[in-house]
């Protein structure tokens, strides 16, 4: 694999815990809202219908008439509105101030859909308060209708779910939990993603977790966070990743990225190359394919070599399903400690109606908790361990 360059622009050693979680779940949301609307379509068409690259929020792609175009309606994507990416992430973060401890698929079922079902919150798209269940797309309904009305064991109820990234786009805060930990937190989300997804899409999510976990490590670079990936990554998403960030490396502008990353990427996605007209193979369990986002997401973290604003901007002109890659590598960017452009958050929190720094604040808290607590049962196995085998 060629060398990937370990320059991390805007990032240094001393970054706090505090930071790179605001950074990382602001740096999603932010990225989340710029890719909305743009989802689903080319880079040729997005050039196109704006009349260049994408630098930053842009309204609706129909312009007033998104009430009624189809796919779009009734979503109001633009703008600066955050989509379901942001909005399950979010509720994961309230499911760990609940739990306050480490997620297991037990948890989706106990406390993630109640949260979809019965906690009405602000949806940006709708422009009205309304439970999480009226926004998200059917693989995440999936999660109610098995776990909720099915009463499926939720270590399995992710199996026969249309395989996408729907369990990898919200895991960051799993990667946040176990900082500095990416094997923690790949069991972890891999644990947590069983109730939700299978094959792929469920790797998927244990390697994203993976990746924050990494980015976090004082001095961690995009070749690091790679590194990281192929070091836990299985079967056809380690395979995907590893083609993906190879083209990137040889890339230091995204421009010149997008045809060729698509073009490594290829061979692993199932949904071809129409993304609104999907294969009849599409999203189906295998072990030699992968998710495209997330193998897209390093690589434009590789491309924009750590830098936030161009990794987003990437991601988002990539096109396709561009609104969770650019979420992805935005939250990876901004745990490497990459500055979130100001006038972007604040535009998204604004338009948006959402204090995007408060589940940072929140899961900051929850991690210090978790971190003493997993200290403590550490050190009680050692003492354990310890008198058994006669070491002191």
């Amino acid at each position: 694999m060629q060398e990937i360059s370990d320059v991390n622009d805007g990032a240094t050693d001393d970054v706090t815990l505090e930071e790179r979680i605001a950074g990382c779940l602001v740096g999603a949301a932010v990225g989340d809202a710029l890719g909305g609307p743009v989802e689903g379509y080319s880079p040729e068409q997005i050039v196109e219908r704006h009349g260049g690259r994408v630098h930053g929020i842009v309204g609706p792609w129909h312009g007033d008439g998104w009430r009624t175009a189809r796919p779009i309606a009734p979503y109001h994507k633009g703008d600066g509105h955050i989509t379901d990416d942001t909005l399950m992430t979010h509720a994961l973060v309230r499911v760990y101030s609940t739990v306050r401890d480490h997620l297991d698929a037990y948890a989706v079922a106990e406390h993630l859909v109640p949260e979809l079902i019965s906690r009405p919150v602000w949806i940006p798209e709708l422009e009205s308060e309304a439970l999480p269940l009226q926004r998200i797309f059917l693989a995440e309904k999936w999660l109610v209708a098995r776990l909720h009305y099915g009463h499926v064991d939720p270590r399995e109820a992710g199996t026969g779910n249309i395989v996408n990234c729907g369990a990898a786009m919200y895991m960051a805060p799993v990667g946040l939990v176990n900082a500095v930990d990416p094997r923690g937190a790949y069991a972890e989300a891999i644990d947590v993603a069983g109730a939700h997804q299978s094959s792929y899409g469920r790797e998927a999510a244990g390697v994203f977790a993976a990746a924050v976990a990494a980015a976090c490590r004082p001095g961690a670079t995009p070749a690091s966070v790679v590194d990281t990936c192929l070091a836990v990554a299985k079967d056809g998403t380690r395979a995907a990743i590893e083609a993906v960030c190879e083209v990137a490396a040889r890339h230091t502008e995204f421009e010149s990225a997008l045809a060729s990353l698509r073009a490594a990427v290829e061979p692993y996605d199932t949904v071809g190359a129409d993304y609104r007209a999907p294969s009849l193979g599409a999203r189906r369990p295998s072990r030699l394919h992968a998710i495209e986002e997330l193998p897209i997401a390093l690589g434009m973290l590789v491309v924009a070599a750590g830098d936030y604003r161009q990794a987003v901007l990437g991601s988002v002109n990539y096109g396709r399903d561009c609104d969770s890659i650019a979420t992805m590598a935005g939250a990876l960017a901004g745990a490497l400690g990459s500055e979130v452009p100001d006038e972007w958050a604040k535009a998204v929190a604004e338009a948006s109606r959402l204090d995007l720094y408060a589940p940072a604040r929140t899961l900051a808290e929850v991690t210090r908790e978790v971190f003493a607590r997993d200290v403590r049962r550490r050190r009680a196995h050692e003492a354990a361990f310890a008198q058994i085998a006669g070491l002191r």
